[in-house]
C-alpha cells in the first residue's frame, strides 16, 4: 500500500476499528471453510486487508442468532433500547474521524465527504434513539359500549439488510437505526467491496453494550448470503438499497415465505433549469447534485435539463467550475473527486460516453480516464444530449454531467418523467408558483427546489415506480419495522 494508505490502515488496526471476521451472535468469527476475500483501495488498487467470505452457513447461524435475540431485545423498553442506541451514536461521533479515514480507504471518496457521511450516518442512529419512545398506538371510539378498541404497533422481527458500497455507514445506519429502536433484531450483509465500515461499526454496537445477537454482519458470497436470507421463515423483513435489477430479484425471493421488504432502489434523477433562475445558485446545487461522491450516488443529477435561453451561459458556467475541480486520492489535500469503485464501473461511464458522442453528443470538458490511472475517470461535462441516448435512460453512476435542452415547462416535465425510475430530483427556478407547479408533476420521491444536497435523517427518503418501496429516514421510516396489531377488549360490563 502507498505510505498514506498503510499508516491509515496501521492506526485503524491499533484502534480496534479495523475487523476481519465477520459477526456472528457476538463473537467475530471466520468463514467456517477459511475462505477469504481481499478489500482494495480504489485509489490504488493494492490490497488493505482481507476478510472473511462467508457464505449461507454462516448466514443461517447469524439468522438463529439474531432470532434469539429477539425474544429479549423486542421485550426492552423504548427508553432502554433509546439509551443503547444514544452510546452507540455517540462512539459514532467520537470515532468520526477513525472511521472517515476507514471509508476513504475502502470506498475512494475525499475525507472530507466521508466525515459528511459519518455525520449523515450517524445522525439516522440520534434520530432512532430519540424516535424510539414515540411509537405510540391509538384508542379507537368502539361502536358498542361494552367493547374497548386499541391498536399496538409491535417490531417485525428479524431484519436482514443489504446495503451497498456507496455509503459503507450511512445506508447501513439508515436502516439498523430503525430497526433496532422499534425492538428488531438485524443480520447486515455489507457490500464485499466496502465490508470495514460496517464491521467498525458493529464493533462500537458492542462497546455500546447492545446485547450479542441484535447486530449480526455476514460478508463474502452475496447469492448465498442473499439466499439464506431470503429462504428463512425466521427473517420477516428484506430491506435493500442497490440496483433495481437486484431489488426485484429481492422482491420475488421474499414472496415464498411473504415478507416485508422496502426497497431503495435506481434513479435517473432530473435537474431541471429554467430560464428564470439564478445562474449562480443552479451551477452550485448541480454541482453538488451531480459530482458528490463522484456520481456514485442513487440520487445524483443523472440528466441536466436545461431551458433555451439560458442553455449556453449554464454549459459555460458549469464547465468552468468543474474544470477547477482537484481529481486524487481522498487524503489528499484539496482534492474533490477520487476514484470511481473499480474497473467495471469506469468501463460503463466509457461505454455511455461513446454511445452519446456516436448518436451526436459533443464533449465539453472531460470524457476520458484521468491521468492519474486506475479508476480515476476526469470530470465530464456533454452537450447536446437527448432523449435517445443511453446516458439519458441508465444511471451513469460516474461524474459525467449531459446537458439536455427544453422549451417550455410542459416539456421539462414530460422529460423528466419519462423513465421507469422516481428517486431524486431537482429544480432550479425564482418563481414560486412555477416550484409548486412542478415539485407536484414531478414523479419523484424527493424534490430539491434551488437546492442539490438534500437528504437528511429527519426527512423521508425513497422513491417512486421502480425506485423502490417505502421510506427511510424520519418518523415514516419507523413504519416499515413495524406490525400493527388490532385488539378488541369485550364484556367491559362485567366485574
Amino acid at each position: 500500500m502507498s505510505m498514506d494508505a498503510q499508516s491509515v490502515a496501521s492506526q485503524l488496526n491499533s484502534s480496534g476499528l479495523l475487523r476481519t471476521q465477520g459477526l456472528v451472535g457476538g463473537k467475530w468469527s471466520d468463514a467456517y471453510d477459511g475462505k477469504t476475500i481481499k478489500v482494495y483501495n480504489p485509489a490504488t488498487g493494492e490490497s488493505i486487508v482481507d476478510v472473511a467470505c462467508m457464505g449461507g452457513r454462516e448466514t443461517n447461524d447469524a439468522i438463529s442468532a439474531a432470532y434469539d435475540a429477539y425474544g429479549s431485545w423486542s421485550k426492552t423498553t423504548a427508553a432502554e433500547r433509546s439509551k443503547f442506541l444514544r452510546k452507540w451514536y455517540d462512539l459514532l461521533m467520537v470515532h468520526k474521524e477513525e472511521l472517515a479515514q476507514l471509508i476513504t480507504l475502502e470506498q475512494g471518496k475525499p475525507l472530507k465527504e466521508s466525515v459528511g457521511e459519518i455525520n449523515y450516518g450517524a445522525g439516522f442512529i440520534e434520530f432512532a434513539a430519540e424516535e424510539a419512545k414515540r411509537i405510540y398506538g391509538d384508542i379507537i371510539p368502539a361502536p358498542l359500549s361494552d367493547r374497548r378498541l386499541f391498536v399496538l404497533k409491535q417490531p417485525v422481527g428479524v431484519v436482514g439488510a443489504i446495503t451497498p458500497w456507496n455509503f459503507p455507514l450511512a445506508m447501513i445506519t439508515r436502516k439498523v437505526g430503525p430497526a433496532l429502536a422499534c425492538g428488531c433484531t438485524v443480520v447486515i450483509k455489507p457490500s464485499e467491496l466496502t465490508p470495514l465500515t460496517a464491521l467498525a461499526a458493529a464493533e462500537l454496537s458492542i462497546q455500546a453494550g447492545i446485547p450479542p445477537g441484535v447486530v449480526n454482519v455476514v460478508m463474502g458470497n452475496a447469492p448465498d448470503i442473499g439466499d439464506a436470507l431470503l429462504a428463512s421463515p425466521q427473517v420477516r423483513k428484506i430491506t435493500f438499497t442497490g440496483s433495481t435489477a437486484v431489488g426485484k430479484k429481492l422482491m420475488a425471493g421474499s414472496a415464498e415465505t411473504v415478507k416485508k421488504v422496502s426497497l431503495e432502489l435506481g434513479g435517473n434523477a432530473p435537474c431541471i433549469v429554467f430560464d428564470d433562475a439564478d445562474l449562480d445558485v443552479a451551477v452550485k446545487g448541480t454541482l453538488a447534485a451531480k459530482f458528490r461522491n463522484s456520481g456514485q450516488t442513487c440520487v445524483c443529477a443523472n440528466r441536466i435539463i436545461v431551458q433555451e435561453g439560458i442553455y449556453e451561459k449554464f454549459a459555460n458556467a458549469l464547465r468552468d467550475t468543474v474544470q477547477n475541480m482537484k481529481v486524487g486520492d481522498g487524503f489528499s489535500e484539496g482534492v474533490a473527486q477520487g476514484p470511481l469503485i473499480n474497473e467495471a464501473a469506469v468501463k460503463k461511464v466509457e461505454s455511455l460516453i461513446h454511445d452519446a458522442t456516436s448518436k451526436g453528443a459533443k464533449v465539453i470538458l472531460g470524457g476520458k480516464r484521468h491521468s492519474l490511472g486506475f479508476t480515476f475517470y476526469e470530470p465530464t461535462v456533454i452537450s447536446d444530449v437527448n432523449s435517445d441516448m443511453r446516458i439519458s435512460r441508465e444511471e451513469a453512476f460516474g461524474p459525467v454531467a449531459p446537458l439536455l435542452r427544453f422549451k417550455t415547462e410542459e416539456d421539462a416535465i414530460r422529460i423528466a418523467n419519462d423513465t421507469n425510475a422516481g428517486l431524486g430530483s431537482y429544480i432550479f427556478t425564482n418563481s414560486i408558483q412555477r416550484s409548486w407547479r412542478v415539485a407536484e408533476a414531478l414523479e419523484y420521491g424527493l424534490v430539491g427546489v434551488n437546492e442539490g444536497v438534500i437528504s437528511t435523517e429527519v426527512a423521508p427518503f425513497g422513491g417512486f415506480k421502480q425506485s423502490g418501496l417505502g421510506r427511510e429516514g424520519s418518523k415514516y421510516g419507523m413504519d416499515e419495522y413495524l406490525e400493527i396489531k388490532y385488539v378488541c377488549l369485550g364484556n367491559m360490563h362485567k366485574a
